[in-house]
């Protein structure tokens, strides 16, 4: 111990990295990946309070970094989603009802512009003890929101509506129409408008939800970033922030498939710089 006091700093350095087998130098390092890991954390933080839904891999694109960093810094930090997913009431089939005549036309087909195929849908949304119905139209090749409806009644007002609503706004109709097997959808005037109109009407198989997948995956991550309902102050607040949810959707939140916001996607494709697109994509 004596003999150990009695020599410099240095001395004893060098002994102790020779001891170790590593260089003088290696003593001297300080581990960086802590001050990295909390840098991501700032950035996660930052995108969190644009993009409150978004999980690990939303947030990698948004960085442009690796999904797995984003999770493992994620898990590290405890840092979840601030809007998360809550379960939801089970659909009870109307098993009294027949089959519709209308088969699934689209299951084998995959659109490679827009206005081919148009998918339909509609939800509810409770409020201070009653409902209100969001009716939605997407297209296909975009999943660009382009048509909807809101109302207290879930009937053929309502489909007709956003169908209406998606004819108006992209000046185009659809080779085909994709919907399920609802009265509303069923309804003899909702098929009449189908047919004036010289659209292909698809339906999917009675207690087969899979088979209209992207509406239900859009309603499940809408209910998410639409939030909890009992906080506006009336009516007409929540039908506000409807408005503002599916704007959100379709032009700044991130479309996991896409890469970026179904508008982007769509304007992209308008410019003919869909090449660059998929490329981006790694198709």
């Amino acid at each position: 111990m004596k003999d150990l006091i009695s020599k410099s700093p240095k001395e004893n350095k060098t002994r102790l990295a020779r001891k170790l087998g590593i260089s003088r130098t290696m003593l001297y390092y300080r581990y960086k990946q802590p001050l990295i890991d909390e840098g991501i954390k700032a950035e996660i933080l930052k995108v969190l309070d644009h993009h409150p839904a978004y999980g690990h891999k939303r947030i990698a694109m948004e960085l442009n970094l690796n999904k797995k960093r984003i999770l493992r810094v994620m898990k590290k930090f405890g840092i979840k989603p601030y809007k998360r997913r809550v379960k939801k009431p089970r659909k009870i089939e109307d098993e009294k009802k027949p089959s519709s005549i209308f088969l699934n036309q689209i299951e084998n087909i995959c659109p490679i512009r827009p206005n081919i195929i148009w998918v339909g849908d509609f939800t509810y949304i409770p409020f201070r003890g009653k409902f209100l119905y969001l009716a939605t139209v997407m297209d296909l090749f975009t999943r660009e929101i382009i048509g909807f409806n809101i109302s207290t009644c879930h009937n053929k007002e309502l489909v007709v509506g956003a169908f209406m609503d998606a004819m108006k706004n992209t000046k185009h109709k659809p080779i085909y129409f994709h919907c399920d097997q609802g009265s509303e959808y069923d309804s003899k005037e909702f098929i009449e408008l189908l047919q004036l109109h010289k659209v292909i009407i698809s339906m999917s198989r009675k207690a087969s939800p899979w088979e209209n997948a992207f509406q239900e995956s859009f309603y499940s991550q809408f209910k998410v970033e639409l939030g909890y309902q009992e906080r506006f102050n009336n009516e007409a607040e929540l039908i506000e922030n409807i408005y503002q949810t599916i704007y959100y959707y379709n032009h700044d939140r991130i479309h996991t498939s896409l890469k970026t916001s179904p508008v982007k996607f769509r304007l992209i494709h308008d410019a003919g710089a869909i090449e660059y697109l998929y490329n981006k994509r790694g198709t």
